[in-house]
């Protein structure tokens, strides 16, 4: 890993020392350096994001060393969606999925233990140190975690992050790292899993219970993202592109308004057959109140059982319940009680 990091800080170095000659030729070639201009630039980026998920996966170590067995994996999910040349060499392929695998050291000779799947969030977002909180949390209750990288997620290259389905194949990746953490961990309960996530990983939560109904004890979605359709509406342009490019979904809200339904939760609700927890707030900046709403009534026009709550205006907004207040830490402990309730670890929270 330090060699690597070495490498590609002389990368960047090699990078920012040809930028300025580049620019020296810019009024020669203007159009054809702004264009490497653009591309060095898109590499750098790259580069940097790579370079802080190195750095971050010592921070899982250092922070969860005490408590957990700690492993990297990497395992197969589906091939890509959009195959630019079908006919390459390899262009079927399945996608090389990363994922972060946690085991309570307290617990380990205690029989199988119930897993979570923990689904992290963001558009090209990526499993950071910043929720160490939540799977020390999980640690403490005796469960087994793992935290799969599904494409699109940050970190791990271009090619990768170009592979981004939201709300498509991106939840067969994380349903292939739960099989695969039942398959090669004889002391997982397969009978016991339950998955949770915050936001996107609200969705991909929601979108797995939907899918796999039979392979989920109980979910939990957090501020979940739940009507692309509403969401286009009131988003960016810049936000709206990283979905219409044509190397993702490739057409607007308004071009194919059937493709983002289908990808959205609240036009699903019709499937949910899994015990589910949903929180959300009034103030949250980023998942606007009303698609959770939308969803809530989906589900009960539905006639579905599940259980709910509306914060109002909770400190924090989109993170309320993912900080260290008074508030987040009961909002987490009625989370995981939820869970337990299901699941049942060998320590659940009082």
């Amino acid at each position: 890993m330090f060699r690597r990091m070495i490498a590609v800080l002389l990368h960047i170095s090699l990078v920012l020392l040809l930028a300025p000659a580049a620019l020296a030729q810019q009024q020669e070639r203007e159009e054809p350096v702004q264009r490497e201009l653009r591309e060095l630039r898109e590499r750098l980026s790259f580069l940097e994001a790579s370079l802080a998920k190195d750095i971050d996966n010592l921070m899982w170590y250092a922070r969860m060393g005490d408590i957990a067995e700690i492993d990297i994996v990497r395992y197969a999910g589906p091939p890509p969606r959009v195959i630019p040349n079908p006919t390459a060499q390899g262009a079927g392929n399945p996608v090389i999925v990363t994922a972060y695998t946690f085991f309570p050291k307290k617990f380990l000779n205690a029989g199988k233990l119930p897993l979570i799947v923990l689904v992290h969030g963001g558009v090209h977002g990526n499993f950071g140190s910043g929720s160490a909180h939540i799977v020390r949390e999980l640690m403490e209750q005796g469960y087994a975690v793992i935290a799969p990288e599904y494409r699109g997620s940050s970190g791990y290259g271009q090619r990768y992050w170009r592979l981004i389905d939201y709300g498509g194949l991106e939840i067969e990746d994380v349903f292939a790292g739960k099989q695969w953490m039942v398959e090669n961990h004889p002391n997982v309960d397969p009978a016991r899993v339950g998955i949770m996530g915050w936001s996107h990983g609200g969705l991909i939560t929601l979108m797995n219970i939907f899918n796999h109904p039979q392979d989920y004890k109980v979910a939990y979605a957090g501020v979940p993202v739940s009507d692309l359709v509403a969401r286009m509406g009131y988003k960016s342009d810049r936000y709206r592109e990283l979905y219409s490019v044509p190397y993702h979904i490739g057409k607007t809200a308004e071009e194919n308004v059937n493709e983002y339904r289908k990808r959205s939760p609240a036009w699903n609700a019709e499937k949910l057959q899994t015990p589910l927890l949903i929180h959300t707030t009034t103030n949250d900046e980023d998942v606007n109140v009303l698609e959770v709403e939308h969803l809530i009534k989906a589900l009960k026009a539905a006639g579905k059982k599940f259980e709910y709550k509306i914060y109002d205006n909770a400190p924090g907004g989109h993170a309320f319940n993912r900080l260290d207040t008074k508030l987040a830490k009961e909002s987490r402990a009625e989370i995981y009680r939820f869970l337990a309730g299901y699941l049942n670890p060998p320590a659940p929270v009082k």
